[in-house]
């Protein structure tokens, strides 16, 4: 992991097309801006781990109901 420090107005960019700007630091929490091509999907954290889990389920769900019709 690369841990940079950042003041309000300062940003970082990835893979060139990608930008994270500081916008406001209060206390303990950090308002971040993302400019990202729209094709890019930006998550939360715990949205994308439940976006996974459903994904999983899923297709866990929809392989079992296939083994079934076989058989």
């Amino acid at each position: 992991m690369l841990a940079l420090s950042r003041k309000k107005g300062e940003a970082l960019v990835i893979n060139n097309d990608i930008e994270i700007t500081v916008l406001e630091v209060k206390g303990e929490q950090v308002k971040l801006g993302i400019s990202a091509p729209k094709e890019v999907p930006v998550y939360r954290k715990e949205v994308y781990v439940q976006i996974q889990e459903s994904t999983k389920e899923a297709a866990a769900s929809e392989s079992f109901e296939a083994l079934k019709k076989l058989f």
